[in-house]
């Protein structure tokens, strides 16, 4: 089974994360993408978070369709950050061929995260464009330590089967949708 890991707080949800997780699972030719909403991201400040019901709901009113599947997993394991989660989901699932899922706008960021090299040590990581993030995603630190690792967008299809660090960055469509927009015009 090849499954993506959309990780996120999805304060709220909106087609720019739908358009990730569909455009993961049909060019990496995954089974299923679980939208995992994150308690609390600990690079961001609990003010203005919905709750996780809340937030949970959005999700769910994004990931439809098949193979999409949302999980408030990482609150049930109480893991905080996204490689704990991985070691953890590694550990019980060890023939799943797991692929972290982002947009470029989190690779611009990545090093940030705990454990970010790990984590590409551990999974294959999938970056797909988004507006006005190509080339700071491309020139992030995460993407220059490991530019040795990256594959080209025709080999979308193996990344699943890679052995890490492997990822790959696809062009698509733009979305230009964003939680901070959203939250700006609703004064959530």
């Amino acid at each position: 089974m090849r499954v993506g890991l959309l990780g996120g707080s999805f304060n709220p949800a909106h087609e720019g994360h739908a358009h990730i997780a569909r455009t993961a699972l049909k060019r990496l030719g995954l089974d299923k993408v679980i939208w995992l909403v994150s308690p609390q991201n600990p690079l961001k400040s609990a003010d203005g978070t919905a709750s996780l019901a809340a937030r949970m709901a959005s999700a769910r009113s994004h990931a439809s369709g098949p193979g999409m599947i949302v999980s408030d997993l990482e609150a049930r394991l109480g893991t905080r950050y996204t490689l704990d989660l991985i070691r953890t989901l590694r550990a019980r699932y060890p023939t799943v061929r797991f692929v972290w899922l982002m947009g470029a706008d989190n690779l611009a960021g990545f090093h940030r995260w705990r454990g970010w090299d790990e984590i590409m040590r551990l999974v294959p990581v999938c970056v797909v464009a988004r507006p006005g993030w190509g080339l700071q995603g491309r020139l992030a630190p995460a993407a220059r330590r490991f530019a040795w690792a990256r594959r080209p967008a025709s080999e979308a299809r193996r990344l699943a089967t890679s052995r890490p660090p492997a990822w790959i960055y696809l062009p698509a469509p733009l979305n230009y949708q964003s939680s901070t927009a959203i939250r700006a015009r609703t004064g959530g």
